[in-house]
């Protein structure tokens, strides 16, 4: 049984593809939120230069001390990030755009002078190839694994593991760093901790599915849980649910397409983005449109219930209280005036009795809301 799971390539394959997604959301979540989600960008492109360096050290391509020599690179890259910023002459996203850039440029140079030879290489790097994960395997109990599928597998339970023992503190340090400091929790040591993991899961992720598809899952499915929700634990469901459904779904529209099954994944997470973006129920393009209709008619049909009001029982209500009045004093066409008068029947603010309309009491609860006290008596 398990032999033939293992055999199934299809199946190998979008399984890597959802663990690289749930490992980089368990961290990109966070970098998210603390608006720091391009530091992953850098990372991503930076852990070249300790990749180079561990391979001079060690002649090591891939297992732990490939992590932690990547890990160590990103946070030499937030490091001297920060310390461009503290000179106060130049901003944080210009820090990022000078910092990786030269750190990249040092690993691919040191790549091409001492190991050209060697099947380590930018192209690779930068956008791996998911479809070969299963010609990369080891022995484990006798059965052929796929060893991305390992060590992305390890760094998702190394993500999850540290989330969840650190769950409040890492809240607390996202959302109130003051606050987290005052309590002793040292948020400074938790960030950094994140971008530990966050590079460790950059070299877990790189030789399978690349820098690029491995920054799309850090970004594109937290960005897309926080217009779906406030709840920080929702975004992490959310954020897992997009990157399982981009990568099953980038997997067969690129067998369908002949397209690079890498691409059509980090493609499939900007779709459930642009989604999210449209019909998110708080933030999504449409409930903006239709909270700003709903708010229109309210103040249509509160408009109409403080008109009636200032003229109900003065002499001129028989003249004034009528829909062709509604055209003159509140300067809405006819097409309009009918509108609103039957949305306000309909909710039962008005009723009206062939021309004429008449307040409900709810109708003029709504007008006394905008109404001070007096001004029952200011009526014209």
């Amino acid at each position: 049984m398990l032999n033939a799971l293992l055999d199934n390539v299809p199946l190998m394959i979008m399984l890597v593809g959802m663990l690289v997604g749930i490992a980089s959301t368990l961290v990109g979540t966070f970098l998210v939120l603390r608006g720091s989600s391009m530091l992953s960008d850098a990372i991503g492109h930076s852990i070249v230069f300790g990749i180079v360096i561990v391979w001079l050290l060690t002649h090591q391509q891939s297992g732990p001390l490939q992590i932690i020599g990547a890990a160590l690179t990103g946070i030499l890259t937030v490091f001297l990030t920060e310390l461009l910023v503290n000179t106060q002459r130049v901003k944080k996203d210009a820090a990022i755009g000078l910092v990786f850039p030269v750190l990249f440029s040092i690993g691919v140079l040191l790549l091409n002078l001492y190991a050209s030879d060697v099947h380590i290489d930018t192209h690779t790097v930068l956008l791996g190839e998911i479809g070969f994960v299963w010609l990369d395997t080891v022995d484990v109990g006798g059965y052929r694994v796929p060893q991305s599928l390992l060590s992305v597998g390890a760094m998702t339970l190394v993500n999850a593991a540290f989330v969840l023992l650190f769950y409040k503190e890492l809240k607390l340090a996202t959302f109130d760093a003051a606050l987290a400091k005052a309590l002793g929790f040292a948020p400074g040591i938790l960030f950094y901790a994140l971008l530990l993991l966050t590079s460790g899961t950059a070299v877990a992720a790189f030789d399978a599915v690349g820098a690029v598809l491995f920054v799309a899952f850090v970004i594109v499915p937290p960005a897309a849980a926080y217009l779906l929700t406030d709840r920080l634990w929702l975004m992490f469901v959310y954020g897992m649910a997009i990157s399982v459904l981009s990568s099953v779904s980038g997997y067969y529209l690129a067998i369908a397409w002949n397209v690079s099954i890498g691409g059509m994944m980090a493609v499939m997470t900007g779709v459930f983005l642009f989604v999210a973006f449209l019909a998110g129920p708080h933030y999504g393009l449409i409930a903006q449109r239709m909270r700003r209709l709903g708010q229109r008619r309210f103040n249509e049909s509160r408009t109409l219930a403080v008109h009636l009001y200032n003229h109900e029982g003065s002499p001129e209500q028989a003249t004034e209280n009528v829909v062709r009045a509604l055209q003159e004093h509140l300067l809405w066409d006819a097409a309009k005036a009918h509108r609103v008068t039957r949305r306000s029947c309909a909710q039962g603010h008005i009723v009206q009795d062939g021309e004429r309309l008449h307040l409900t009491s709810l109708g003029r609860a709504l007008a006394q809301e905008i109404l001070e006290p007096g001004s029952r008596g200011a009526r014209h």
